[in-house]
């Protein structure tokens, strides 16, 4: 059977410690879209790490982990991960990189960047990690893929016309050196032995395991308004961040999905650009975000603040919506329990017209938040695993925000570690 774990909103949801605990009971996880751009924060018995690469269920000795065709392989990214694994502590994890996977280049990087001076003042918020020119390249048919590095002669002819392709914006937009063919060659010799021991065909190792009865996890990266299809366009990314692209990026088959686990926060936080209704500002949010999360509500990848708001259930159950969840996680209620009183937007106002149905990109800009007002809880609820000990306010949000998203709300997140949750349902 397979699972699938993807976030709601803007990402930032809190799935990496919801992957983790879902991977103790998995025999294969995979990363299926995404790059090093966005992290996924463990707390585990080894201690706190921030995944960007790898697969959430490096921890446990029993799972295969698989990078998936879907995602934009950052090799130095990659190492560096299983350098800090090994520093940490962690026994060598089982890791299959997928044959078809597609290699994202300091090339691609150097052009996330220059585009992004080129914008200026509208720049996309980009994390800089190359993903925008990564995935254009391999929708362009112009991309790497691991197996490439073990065809050299093959792998030339790509080099070459990558580099008269690049050059011309190099030269001509952005004003900047030129590619060296051999640079880039050298390059993807380098990253050709390093991989080595971890290249495989995924592919057919998860249709065995599917044939085999194991339980599969796919893992998402983001969430669901970072979608370039059914997100906020063009504030998005560039892999599809929605549970049925894990039939493509992870190798399923559709038909084996059975379960969609989306993760939503308590509240609302998003990192880069774009619209974001419910946001607060100034010392509002700035109290929100310094008890946020664990350390404070700053990216994983980036350290960049994140911006942040009350929880939008018209953007989550659209994000629910489109995700086809059958049971939603709710992340960090905990860092809530300061509060007198908690909004919630439970519609947005339009040419003097409230709606509950999440607008096209086009209208979000003028949408206003509608807000109801809940009482707070005023304590401290962290770390607690009985959801009937929670207090009735905190129940009640918890009903509350159940009733306006529509979808079951299972598990509640009191906190960053490993088995800090409550089992609702």
């Amino acid at each position: 059977m397979v699972k699938a774990i993807v976030g709601a909103n803007w990402g930032d949801e809190g799935k990496g410690k919801i992957t983790d605990l879902l991977a103790e009971k998995s025999d294969v996880v995979i990363r299926f879209q995404g790059g090093a751009n966005a992290g996924h924060t463990i707390i585990c018995d080894y201690g706190k790490f921030a995944l960007h690469q790898l697969p959430s269920g490096v921890f446990y000795p029993h799972t295969t982990n698989i990078i998936g065709n879907g995602v934009a392989l950052n090799v130095p990214a990659f190492l560096k991960e299983l350098q800090s694994l090994e520093d940490g502590g962690v026994p060598a994890p089982h890791i299959i990189v997928d044959q078809r996977t597609q290699l994202l280049l300091s090339y691609h990087i150097l052009l996330d960047t220059y585009e992004e001076e080129r914008l200026a003042g509208k720049a996309f918020g980009s994390t800089k990690s190359g993903i925008a020119p990564f995935y254009s390249d391999k929708y362009a048919k112009i991309g790497i893929q691991v197996a490439d590095l073990y065809h050299e002669d093959r792998l030339r002819e790509q080099v070459e016309h990558i580099c008269t392709l690049k050059n011309v914006l190099l030269e001509h937009l952005y004003h900047k050196p030129l590619l060296n063919p051999e640079d880039l060659f050298a390059e993807l010799m380098s990253y050709r032995e390093a991989l080595k021991p971890y290249v495989g065909d995924a592919v057919t190792y998860v249709h065995q395991a599917l044939a085999q009865g194991k339980e599969i996890l796919l893992e998402g990266q983001l969430g669901s308004m970072k979608d370039p299809n059914l997100g906020i366009c063009p504030m998005t990314t560039s892999s599809h961040t929605l549970a049925g692209f894990g039939t493509v990026g992870g190798a399923v088959p559709p038909t084996s999905i059975k379960d969609v686990v989306v993760v939503t926060k308590a509240y609302s936080s998003a990192v880069g650009a774009g619209a974001f209704v419910s946001e607060l500002f100034g010392d509002e949010a700035e109290e929100m975000r310094r008890r946020g999360g664990d350390a404070g509500e700053y990216g994983a990848t980036t350290g960049r603040p994140r911006r942040v708001g009350w929880f939008d259930a018209v953007a989550t159950k659209y994000g629910c919506m489109v995700q086809g969840a059958t049971q939603v996680v709710l992340t960090a209620i905990d860092c809530l329990g300061y509060l007198d009183e908690i909004k919630v937007c439970t519609g947005y106002e339009i040419d003097g017209k409230v709606t509950t149905d999440f607008p096209v990109p086009a209208l979000l800009d003028q949408a206003k938040p509608v807000y109801e007002t809940l009482p707070g809880w005023k304590c401290d609820i962290r770390g607690l695993t009985d959801y009937s000990a929670f207090p009735q306010a905190a129940k009640d949000y918890v009903d509350f925000l159940e009733e306006r998203i529509g979808y079951p709300i299972a598990l509640v997140s009191t906190g960053p570690k490993r088995h800090e949750i409550a089992v609702r349902r």
